[in-house]
């Protein structure tokens, strides 16, 4: 072993402590790279490959019947080269053991050769060609419910009930995230998917010889938008309600956000600990330099050349980042399974393995390497510029003089020891400020991280409380009439009811567009109505459209504004209205109007294909009861359900997430403070040790030291609310999604429990350094050379 190398092992164990709080902030870093990249490409990959073998669409489009012969005209569309029709029927279940009334959905088995949107069969065994009875079940209901091969369900088609026996558990592509018609999240106690053969779901749907449901798959030189408009077309005169691509899929879209959450995550958190492990490598090999300036002399004067003596403070830099890979990729993989285990919990795949590619690990050890090279660049070229004439001599002592705060009298009043805390801070204001920074950043991603909760209370409470206060919603099979109000209301227990007319629609702007639903609410609607941003109901005129501020904000469009819509159901109108107001939202893509005015344009009278009720919770029994034998309901809905099945998930899923961040913001907290007292305690062994022999107590000297971490502690704490506030912005904004947006929200205690966090970090990295402080050696360090 060469002696620069029995150096730097000698080097590395006498700064043992800086090196593993340096370590442990780079660790945190690469731990985050391996986690939210590793389950980004694992979950994207698993997708990638689940859509590709089992052949999922590209295009679909649902309508209310068309005869098998229009599958010909439709594979005629330019870019289309392979079509698959089906048949889809809503029914309400019996389950034992749920009082409401259960959804399922019945769908045809894929036919003929290379179907689209083929099942996966996880158990049991596939429905009997001839059978009228036999259905596969979809995996997360099964679970659910507990079903195997074997059991019955009892469903109710279009009135008439049906009994069926479960053949095998499948799952299927188009279904990934299983969400029911309404629902923000999978609710597999109440909603599930069920295929069965085509003749005899044809015959409970009275459809024999017809199709409600088709997918496309495009040519990779298809233009998705050309496809999407031929088939309109000739859809249109069947009850197309306007096809859309996989983008605008229900399953397909929420995968979509979680991967572009996960690729967020990448961008945002690991730079603030690659940044922090930078400017703490500075300081440290900075230091080791000025301590070694004899040293550095001396090897120069007897022949290691610039080039020897710089590589090897950089190969200190490195090898503490390698101690931080090390730790971070088992800790970043353990975590990562951990994530894992989230998604399989309501993303169903038939397998989701967490598998991280070696480019990940490559990729997290190369940014962290080139970190610890920045870190030690200034360090590396003072020490190779230093000439050895200059090396070998004692550097000049730093210039001590009256500072402005003490002429102006700033610091009157306070005890020496004070003078000497806030004397020493200001002599290295550069450090100190890099240590209030690297604290800092500490309470801003913790903030980040925290403000999870308090968002999702505002989310929650705006749509299950504010914009939507009905108990129950129910929708219909068709278009009714308003006298279904009457069949509603006349239940025992029923208090209110409430009409909507909600249909597809493209909104168009310019040459921006979207597909969403229209909600066609009656003027005196108070169950379900537009906010405006105060929290004031938006009243919906005669003409005009109300649109949330989100889609607003998509179509670049403001109150005032005229835009096109296309209806896409029924007779597919067209129309221009003016933007009547904007609502604050943050679920959806929401759009209203006045019902009356939506009936008029598709030339219908008085009818609704929904309704919102609220009810006396001590008949609610009886009143699911009621409706399950009502032909026209196709389901129903109840929000209390829907907001505990909510927070339950996010007590389950966001808890395990904070818990990762509260310990990488804690992680850094200590990195940050233990270098800067590791660093003081060194510096400054020798004036300790000195007001020792001057007859101070240890604790007067620990309050010293103590009151410098103290301070900085506390100046970094107004400092991080403040950059956590912004941080939290950001963080809002490159989370926003079609499908839900999280709203700026902090509580007051939210404040408060970062800044506990951040102190118990501060606090135990203090007493380490405190320790050191009690096991200095006063002779010895008093007997070494300036």
């Amino acid at each position: 072993m060469r002696a620069l190398e029995k150096k730097l092992i000698r080097n590395l164990w006498q700064i043992r402590g800086q090196v593993l709080a340096i370590a442990l902030v780079i660790a945190a870093a690469v731990a985050m790279i391996v986690l939210s990249s590793g389950t980004y490409r694992s979950l994207e990959l698993t997708r990638n490959l689940y859509y590709e073998q089992y052949r999922f669409a590209d295009v679909f489009a649902s309508l209310k019947r068309a005869p098998d012969s229009t599958l010909a005209e439709i594979g005629q569309i330019s870019g289309v080269v392979n079509a698959s029709t089906s048949i889809r029927e809503y029914a309400l279940l019996d389950m034992p053991g749920v009082i409401e009334p259960v959804r399922g959905l019945f769908i045809s088995l894929p036919e003929g050769v290379n179907p689209l949107n083929q099942l996966v069969l996880r158990s049991g065994h596939w429905p009997e060609a001839d059978s009228t009875e036999q259905v596969l079940v979809h995996e997360a209901f099964a679970q659910a419910h507990d079903l195997h091969p074997g059991d019955l369900i009892h469903a109710t088609i279009y009135g008439k009930q049906h009994h069926f026996k479960v053949a095998g558990i499948a799952l299927s592509p188009e279904f990934v995230y299983a969400l029911g018609p309404g629902d923000l999240i999978p609710d597999n106690k109440r909603f599930g998917i069920f295929w069965m053969n085509r003749d005899a779901l044809a015959s409970a749907g009275n459809l024999k010889g017809a199709f409600n449901e088709v997918a496309l798959k495009l040519s990779p030189a298809a233009n998705p938008d050309e496809v999407v408009a031929g088939l309109d077309r000739i859809l249109r005169r069947y009850g197309g309600t306007g096809a859309f691509t996989r983008e605008d899929q229900r399953s397909d879209s929420f995968i979509s956000s979680e991967l572009k959450e996960l690729k967020s995550m990448t961008r945002i958190m690991p730079p603030i600990f690659l940044g922090t492990a930078v400017f703490l490598l500075n300081i440290a090999i900075g230091r080791l330099v000025e301590t070694e300036r004899g040293q550095l002399g001396l090897l120069k004067a007897i022949g290691y050349s610039d080039n020897a003596i710089g590589f090897h403070y950089l190969q200190t830099a490195l090898v503490i980042a390698c101690v931080g890979i090390l730790i971070g990729w088992p800790s970043g993989l353990w975590m990562g399974h951990g994530m894992a285990e989230l998604y399989i919990a309501y993303f169903k795949f038939p397998v989701l393995r967490y598998h991280i590619t070696p480019g990940v690990f490559l990729g997290a050890a190369t940014i962290s390497l080139a970190a610890a090279g920045l870190g030690a660049l200034a360090a590396i070229r003072k020490a190779v510029r230093l000439p050895p004439a200059v090396a070998m001599a004692p550097p000049p002592p730093p210039l001590y003089q009256t500072g402005l705060g003490e002429k102006i009298g700033l610091f009157r009043g306070i005890t020496p020891s004070g003078r000497m805390v806030v004397r020493h801070l200001v002599r290295w204001p550069f450090r100190s400020g890099l240590t209030v920074l690297g604290v800092t950043l500490s309470i801003a991603l913790l903030l980040s991280t925290l403000n999870f909760f308090d968002s999702i209370d505002v989310m929650l409470e705006s749509f299950f409380h504010r914009n939507n206060r009905q108990d129950l919603t129910i929708s219909f099979t068709e278009i009714r009439p308003d006298s279904a109000a009457a069949d509603i209301r006349h239940l025992d227990g029923v208090l209110k009811v409430e009409l909507q007319r909600n249909v597809s629609a493209r909104l168009v702007a310019g040459h921006l567009s979207k597909r969403t639903a229209i909600q066609g609410l009656d003027p005196d609607a108070e169950l379900s109505q537009p906010l405006d941003i105060d929290g004031r109901k938006i009243f919906l005129p005669a003409q005009g459209v109300v649109l949330n501020e989100w889609l607003a904000r998509y179509l670049n469009i403001r109150q005032g504004d005229l835009m096109r819509i296309e209806i896409l159901e029924g007779r597919m109108p067209e129309f221009r209205v003016p933007v009547t107001g904007v609502s604050k939202e943050y679920v959806g893509l929401s759009a209203y109007t006045s019902r009356t005015t939506l009936n008029r344009y598709l030339r219908d009278g008085p009818v609704a294909n929904t309704a919102i009720v609220t009810v006396d919770a001590s008949k609610l029994e009886s009143i699911y009861r009621k409706i399950r034998e009502m032909p026209f309901v196709a389901g129903v809905t109840a929000l209390d359900v829907s907001e505990a099945l909510f927070r339950r998930l996010i007590q389950q899923n966001l808890f395990t997430i904070v818990t990762f961040y509260v310990l990488f913001a804690s992680v850094l907290a200590f990195g940050v403070v233990y270098n800067n007292a590791r660093l003081t305690l060194i510096e400054r062994s020798r004036e300790f040790s000195l007001l020792r022999v001057l007859g101070f107590h240890q604790r007067e000297v620990a309050w010293i030291l103590g009151g410098e971490v103290a301070l900085l502690t506390l100046l970094a704490l107004p400092l991080g609310c403040i950059l956590g506030y912004g941080l939290v912005r950001l963080i809002v904004t490159f989370f926003a999604s079609d499908l839900y947006r999280i709203p700026f929200a902090i509580e007051p205690s939210t404040y408060g429990y970062a800044v506990l966090v951040i102190l118990i970090a501060a606090i135990f990295s203090g007493l380490l350094a405190l320790y050191r402080l009690g096991e200095l050696d006063l002779l010895s360090v008093l007997k070494e050379r300036e």
